[in-house]
């Protein structure tokens, strides 16, 4: 028959603190991610230093009551765009692959409503080493008349990183130094800032030809290798040097296939050569292949410089440019400018006249123009006259100018631009001149001055151009500095004088001005008008949504206030209790000299009155709703998280307690709390023991507690808590509650270390020793671990029980040992019992040593117990009598035996101030076993040797009498 320990939730009696522990917060940067080098402890908050791609990971560790609010931002350096964008609202920061560009000081800042908020910064350094360049330039000078030349070598080697690199240079294997060799010089060039190291090779001999390699080290911090690069020195090295197989201009006719030729003449070692497009990429389907270029079928589009660079890190780069033209032409405008000498505005007979014609063209200056008037050729003469390149015209236009206007030269002109010769359609502008050709006006209709339109909906602005010719239209913004228009330009181009605006939004109201362009018709000041856009939207109202708690039969006064809207008013109120319209005033008041609000009271609260209501306003183009909650429920309880040492363990079974304190939240805002509702649930289960609390009058501030027992180590539970009043159930707050080691301490040296922590209780590993002991459970072991060595499980048998042990696997070996170390205790007694449980199981079991390491006089280590060979496949407990007679610390040392079948493990380890228990078993004799125990005594799991440790509650006087017998 199996019989399994039923875990007990025990609530002890109450307890009320009146004290005020409502406090400001505080804020603390802890490391929690793969910091490389930290120049003080954990929580330092100076340097956080970290190597690039690794996690980042910041902890703000916060205290205060209420709970503060942790938000993180940055400065200096740049993070993510989203980073950057919105903060980050979370205790703790992660990035994960960090760049260099991320480092820089992050700041935490917590808080909670009391006081003025905690704000905490470190500065993250993030470490890197880049690739090293290596370059070499080389200077000729005549010496002594042109007997002869000295040839100076340089290389230069340039690197990235952080901290500044070390350089080592070597000629071959051997290391060179400044003064090593009067032909060698190492200098840092001006203004590098450590990035850049020169090797300068005076008189170049000829042992001074060879291989050169310049190494960098940031000396392995953060685990960063050096780099290194190589070049090979010989009497042909030399730089590129390139040759093109076309002009550096290139004009060609749109749709052929163009290819380019890029040369080589010179370079040691060979260099490479690489093709590129300014502005912008290569065109799509460009193919470049070595040192030749090909575009197939050519268009407008592709015009731009071509490069062609050739490197081999020996002086400068070699590049050549071919600037590719494709002929286009586009926009043909003309213009009509009257007598400027004479400043008039208007063609007249008896003053001069010019007419300018302009294509943009590629390339511009090959464009011919010709001008016909009435369909035939203008003639020259003195008094009209066909120049180009006016200077107070765009580049390349051609003006026909007519000197004293004769009622002769009106008719229509037309001028055409083309490129002769080639398969580009010509263009052609048309210009009347007559005594009905006057310069514009423009307007804004009748009615379309205010154009009023709603949200979403499209919008037309309307200007009226009159005169002939009548030109474009352009439109821009007025009452926004350097606002642009809806389209993302600052000027927009209609030519029929509207501009259509689709699905306008608030920010488009404003004044837009038209005016008229001075192309396309009369080159004279351009004519003006203004348009207001009003765009309606629906209000916005505040508060969105409230939630509302008054004690039963007090009144309550809901106010919904209109924020914002186009119009700015109120139109209609409309109030609803759970979604029935309620009846129009005296409930509903909207005054008629100030509709920026409505209100409505309730003369008292009751559980009928009690629920959701709604306050539709509307401004005629909208609606928008104020929500309200009404209620007498109380608020939820303020969980209090700065209780010190919440967590107590229990040495005689594996459980622990746990200090639930907590405020209640605006307790006078209601009716009196009159009992809470307590429910813990273990994480993964489904069941929960629900336990009702009564309390007496709760004040503001008051620090209540409640301590939850028989919690199974190291399990995590959901603890919720709910207030009672006269009303009925309140709000729900609810935690989740983690298993802490205790450290010990000379004040909690009862405690037992179960080791289930990260920390393990404060002990640490001896740097002087071979290898480590792990921390691991029956989850968490390796399932290719030896076989018949090692527990299957901890003390208790359950699987996520943890323990410590060592692992003799490869690459251990003879004698190789492992320490660990305890905290340092102050002696406060004269003598001490160190109590664990021991597991030594397997052929190769070597050594299981407890040393006391005292701190009187320096670090004197004192063998104090020690075991050793195949104990069997159980947990055994020993306690082992300690007299320090000073401050102290205990080790526990594993040595390896002959073979890998030798693991060993340890757990609860409890540390007594007392003596030993006088009667104890001897450790090198066999255990009880197991079937003479009670069955209610000891549950064996099943498959495993490893007997649960007995539930005291369901022993019977059989197990006592059998446990008697066997001693």
């Amino acid at each position: 028959m199996e019989v399994t320990c039923l875990l007990l939730l025990v609530l002890l009696p109450f307890h009320c603190r009146g004290q005020g522990v409502y406090a400001p917060a505080q804020a603390q940067i802890v490391h929690a991610g793969q910091a490389c080098v930290v120049k003080e402890d954990n929580i330092s908050e100076r340097v956080y230093t970290i190597r690039e791609g690794d996690i980042l990971v910041l902890q703000c560790l916060v205290t205060g009551h209420p709970r503060p609010q942790v938000r993180w931002t940055k400065t200096a350096g740049s993070a993510s765009d989203k980073f950057q964008e919105t903060s980050v609202f979370n205790e703790t920061l992660r990035i994960e692959r960090i760049a260099r560009t991320q480092g820089g000081r992050y700041y935490c800042k917590a808080e909670n409503g009391v006081g003025v908020p905690a704000i905490k910064s470190i500065r993250v350094d993030v470490q890197y080493l880049d690739e090293p360049v290596l370059t070499v330039h080389q200077t000729v000078s005549d010496v002594r008349g042109n007997f002869y030349q000295e040839k100076t070598v340089f290389l230069r080697c340039t690197v990235n990183s952080n901290p500044p690199a070390r350089f080592i240079w070597k000629r071959g294997s051997d290391t060179l130094s400044h003064s090593q060799d009067n032909g060698v010089d190492i200098y840092e060039p001006l203004y590098t800032q450590g990035e850049t190291k020169v090797l300068k090779l005076k008189n170049l001999r000829p042992q001074d030809y060879a291989s050169y390699t310049c190494q960098v080290s940031v000396r392995n911090v953060c685990g960063i290798p050096d780099k290194a690069i190589t070049f090979r020195l010989t009497n042909t090295t030399a730089p590129p040097a390139l040759k093109l197989s076309v002009n550096e201009t290139l004009v060609v006719n749109p749709g052929e296939n163009v290819t380019v030729q890029c040369l080589l003449t010179g370079g040691d070692p060979l260099p490479q050569l690489q093709w590129s497009h300014g502005p912008g990429p290569l065109p799509l389907g460009a193919l470049a292949q070595g040192g030749t270029l090909s575009i197939p079928s050519v268009q407008a589009c592709d015009s731009g410089y071509y490069n062609c660079t050739a490197t081999n890190n020996v002086g400068n780069p070699a590049k050549k440019t071919v600037n590719l033209l494709v002929r286009s032409m586009k926009n043909a405008t003309f213009q009509i400018t009257p007598d400027v000498i004479k400043e008039s505005e208007n063609i007249q007979l008896g003053q001069d006249l010019k007419l300018s014609c302009h294509v943009d063209a590629v390339p511009q200056e090959k464009v011919t123009y010709q001008w016909f008037k009435n369909g035939k050729p203008a003639r020259m003469s003195k008094r009209l006259l066909v120049t180009r390149n006016d200077p107070e015209l765009p580049a390349v236009t051609s003006s026909l100018e007519l000197i004293d206007l004769h009622f002769s030269d009106y008719g229509t002109y037309l001028c055409v631009a083309s490129f002769p010769g080639a398969p580009v359609p010509d263009l052609s502008v048309e210009v009347n001149i007559s005594s009905e050709t006057v310069p514009p006006t423009i307007s804004v209709p009748k009615g379309r001055a205010v154009v009023t339109v709603r949200e979403g909906s499209p919008a037309e602005l309307q200007c009226e151009v009159r005169g002939k010719p009548r030109p474009p239209v352009l439109w821009s913004r007025v009452d926004k500095e350097a606002a642009l228009l809806p389209s993302g330009l600052p000027l927009e181009e209609t030519p029929d004088g509207k501009l259509r605006l689709e699905r306008v939004s608030r920010d488009m109201s404003g004044t837009y001005r038209c005016q008229t362009a001075r192309y396309n018709g009369f080159n004279v000041r351009p004519r003006e008008a203004q348009v207001q856009l009003n765009v309606q939207f629906p209000p916005e109202v505040e508060p969105s949504s409230q939630d509302v708690r008054q004690a039963l039969g007090r009144p309550v006064l809901l106010r919904c206030s209109l924020l914002r809207g186009s119009p700015q008013r109120i139109a209609s109120a409309v109030w609803r209790f759970k979604g029935q319209l309620l009846p129009p005033p005296p409930a509903v008041s909207v005054p008629a000299e100030a509709p920026d609000h409505s209100e409505l009271r309730l003369d008292a609260v009751t559980r009928d009155s009690s629920g959701s209501y709604e306050c539709s306003v509307s401004n005629d183009v909208g609606s928008a709703a104020c929500l309200f909650q009404v209620s007498a429920k109380a608020y939820s309880p303020e969980f209090y998280f700065d209780t010190p040492n919440p967590t107590r363990s229990h040495k005689l079974s594996k459980n622990y307690s746990y200090v639930l304190q907590w405020t209640q939240r605006e307790p006078d805002a209601v009716d009196p709390v009159l009992n809470y509702r307590l429910s813990v649930r273990q994480l993964n289960q489904h069941n929960a023991v629900v336990k009702a609390i009564p309390v007496r009058r709760v004040e503001k501030g008051q620090l209540l507690e409640y301590i939850l027992t028989d919690l199974r180590v190291p399990h995590s539970y959901e603890v919720r808590l709910m207030p009672y009043t006269t009303f009925g159930a309140g709000d729900v707050a609810s935690r989740i509650i983690h298993y802490t080691e205790p450290i010990n301490s000379p004040n909690l040296s009862d405690n037992t270390c179960h080791f289930e922590d990260e920390k393990i209780c404060g002990y640490t590993q001896d740097l002087t020793d071979n290898f480590d002991w792990t921390r691991q459970n029956a989850l968490t072991q390796n399932p290719k671990r030896s076989p018949n060595t090692g527990p299957p499980t901890d003390i208790t048998g359950t699987p996520e029980g943890y323990y410590m042990f060592i692992e003799t696997s490869r690459p251990r070996e003879l004698g190789d040992r492992a320490r660990l170390v305890s905290p340092l205790y102050n002696a406060s007694a004269k003598f001490y019992c160190v109590s664990f449980f021991y597991h030594m199981y397997g052929k190769h079991i070597g050594s299981l040593n407890l040393l006391v390491r005292s701190r009187n006089k320096g670090a004197l280590d004192t063998h104090a117990w020690s075991l050793s060979g195949n104990k069997g496949n159980v947990w055994q407990q020993a306690h082992v009598p300690i007299n320090p007679g000073g401050p102290f610390q205990i080790i526990f040392e594993g040595v390896r035996g002959s073979g890998y079948l030798g693991d060993i493990a340890i757990d609860d380890v409890t540390l007594k101030k007392g003596e030993c228990p006088r009667k104890q078993m001897d450790p090198n004799k066999e255990p009880w076993p197991v079937s003479l125990l009670s069955p209610f005594a000891v549950v064996v799991m099943p498959g495993s040797g490893a007997p649960r440790r007995p539930c005291p509650q369901l022993w019977g006087p059989m197990a006592i009498f059998i446990l008697a017998l066997q001693r």
